[in-house]
């Protein structure tokens, strides 16, 4: 789950749970491209997969997409630096052995290597990689790689190999411990330098399909550390903390960037089919990544690809201007629509229903809302879901409604089901008088103030922090507009505020709302924390039976309901626009959003 800054992840899509079963891709998208020819053409999209667009080689140019925040780190998996934003940039730099697909489905990029549960009971994984899969400065991606990948996702700062996540990480890993909670052993393999290792695993893992992360590479890190990789691999096995506390110094913060500085290939080497160009980075204004020479896969279709630091309410100008190829805002309103369409020819606009929905988290970690469920009913009962959605969110998307669940989707077969079993709809229109009620029974005084926190500019947002002001204002709130560009950064981290308006940006995951709603979920914010929902999850993500997601989830969203964690407010539409000059540019549901296949995004040079 990431946060689009705007926003950050959860995620349902109908996939299937099956064992025993090689990952592939679904049929009917591995056409061979029209013509044969040496240069990119338009993309098959009959299926969710990446097209096959036959022989590739890289052309001159370069695409430029918008991106709304500054880049972070090359190490995109730390708290501070995992939003949809510094992703953006890094997905183009690591290869992997699955990627999202336009509808969530997981999709298999067997360029990169192949992977399949060997075993269902106990679960055994095994991964395989390519002979020829290699960091651009020609070492190859290992078995050394994944442990480093496990212990930053496994080992305490007591050494401990986590057993139920209660110990404190000693990497600052944005999924915790969790890997080791499940295969508590480490990957196996018969040597550092190994292309083929297993993951056996304690217990069963909803998400087992995509629980191997695009590893950071472990040569660098036993440099830095100073051992060698076969040392760093040794360490890790016999919890040597003398080495890893050094190992996970530099792994938290040694990738860090300085605006503006470009980080050393020496230490940054790449897998993907992109890579940092060299003085390629202005801060404040872009930075761009050029075509790896070195990568032994696909290569790129356009060899520049620039990431301009543009909001939302100014890409559309830069859209018509030709200072971007590629948008994809934020928080589009009516006037984005609008704007567009007045484009024309111009632009290709795609739009379609996502996997972000919008949502408003209470502060359980200080303020009003922190230990009052009377305080939390009161704003409930006040906030207009419906005439938000009705107002901001219909005009785009005529089928819209008020989201009522967080781990399925108004789109999603399942939805009335979860939602029939968990929610009464009580907190759907507005009802003052409740509202009142519930908030002299919780004992406040008029003018609570109440500081709705969200990163700025978002036009959107602050609408429906207008909205909200109107209404609940009435009840006794004083309704504080808190929005700030660094909201992402200091105010979310350090509970600046009551009430956090942002959105989760999902994929084809199961179990990814753990981190969110669970203790102490390492995306859990505003600090969370039930019993029931936390068992819940537990026997969810240790399940691979359908009936068993289905059963707990209901029961996660009630308990969500009556102890108002949040309010879900919409999923977002889903809106594109680029030049009609480009091919191969598709829009998908999942977090990765129009990005997804930016590879293959190519100018048509038909005359």
């Amino acid at each position: 789950m990431k946060i689009r800054r705007l926003s950050a992840a959860v995620a349902v899509t109908a996939t299937s749970a099956l064992l025993l079963s090689a990952c592939t891709s679904p049929a009917g998208n591995d056409d061979d491209s029209a013509d044969g020819e040496s240069t990119a053409t338009a993309a098959s999209t009959s299926g969710p997969c990446k097209a096959d667009l036959g022989d590739i080689e890289t052309a001159d140019g370069e695409i430029k997409m918008s991106i709304e925040d500054e880049f972070l780190s090359y190490n995109g998996l730390t708290p501070e630096a995992y939003s949809v934003y510094n992703s953006a940039v890094v997905d183009q730099l690591f290869g992997n052995f699955y990627y999202f697909g336009t509808d969530g489905t997981i999709c298999a990029d067997e360029t990169y290597g192949t992977y399949e549960a060997v075993s269902e009971d106990p679960l055994q994984v095994q991964y395989t990689l390519n002979d020829e899969a290699a960091w651009s400065d020609g070492t190859p991606v290992t078995y050394a790689d994944y442990m480093l990948d496990w212990a930053a996702r496994a080992v305490t700062k007591n050494g401990k190999v986590t057993e139920d996540g209660s110990e404190t990480p000693l990497f600052n890993h944005i999924d915790g411990l969790s890997l080791g909670d499940y295969v508590p052993e480490g990957p196996q393999a018969d040597s550092p330098d190994a292309k083929s290792f297993t993951y056996d695993y304690e217990r069963v893992y909803a998400d087992w399909k995509i629980h191997a992360y695009p590893p950071l590479p472990a040569h660098v890190v036993a440099e830095q550390a100073g051992v060698s990789t076969e040392e760093l691999v040794t360490a890790i096995q016999e919890l040597d903390m003398d080495v890893l506390k050094d190992a996970a110094e530099f792994w938290n913060t040694g990738w860090l960037s300085k605006p503006g500085e470009v980080p050393d290939p020496a230490i940054a080497p790449v897998t993907g089919p992109y890579d940092f160009k060299a003085d390629g980075w202005q801060s404040g204004q872009y930075i761009t990544l050029e075509a790896n020479s070195e990568y032994w896969g696909t290569p790129a279709a356009t060899k520049e690809l620039t990431f301009r630091f543009i909001g939302a309410d100014a890409q559309i100008q830069a859209l018509a201007n030709g200072d971007l190829d590629v948008i994809q805002p934020s928080g589009p309103t009516v006037d984005t629509t609008t704007q567009l369409e007045q484009l024309g020819d111009a632009v290709n606009v795609d739009t379609n229903q996502g996997l972000t929905w919008e949502h408003l988290d209470y502060n359980f970690n200080s303020g009003v809302f922190a230990d009052s469920l009377e305080a939390r009913e009161a704003f409930a009962h006040c906030v207009p879901r419906q005439k938000i959605v009705d107002d901001l969110i219909k005009p785009i998307a005529p089928e819209a409604v008020i989201m009522n669940a967080r781990e399925v989707f108004p789109f999603q077969d399942s939805y009335e089901d979860v939602v029939s079993g968990s929610y009464d709809n009580r907190y759907d229109e507005v009802d003052l008088d409740a509202a009142k009620e519930k908030f002299e029974a919780a004992g406040l005084e008029e003018g609570e103030k109440v500081r709705i926190g969200y990163a700025a500019p978002n036009p959107r947002r602050a609408a429906e922090v207008e909205a909200i002001k109107s209404s609940c204002d009435q009840v006794g709130f004083e309704i504080i507009d808190s929005a700030s560009p660094d909201f992402f950064d200091k105010d979310l981290p350090n509970g600046d505020y009551e009430v956090a308006l942002f959105a989760w940006a999902g994929s084809g995951q199961i179990a990814s709302g753990e981190n969110i709603y669970s203790t102490p979920g390492t995306q859990n914010y505003g600090g969370y924390s039930d019993e029931t929902v936390d068992e819940a999850w537990k026997t969810l993500s240790s399940s691979t039976d359908e009936a068993v997601h289905a059963e707990q989830t209901v029961i996660i969203e009630k308990q969500l309901w009556d102890t108002l964690y949040g309010i879900p407010l919409f999923a977002h539409p889903g809106v594109i626009a680029s030049s009609s000059n480009l091919e191969n540019v598709h829009n998908s549901a999942a977090q990765t959003g129009v990005l997804w296949n930016a590879e293959q995004w190519a100018a048509n040079t038909a005359s």
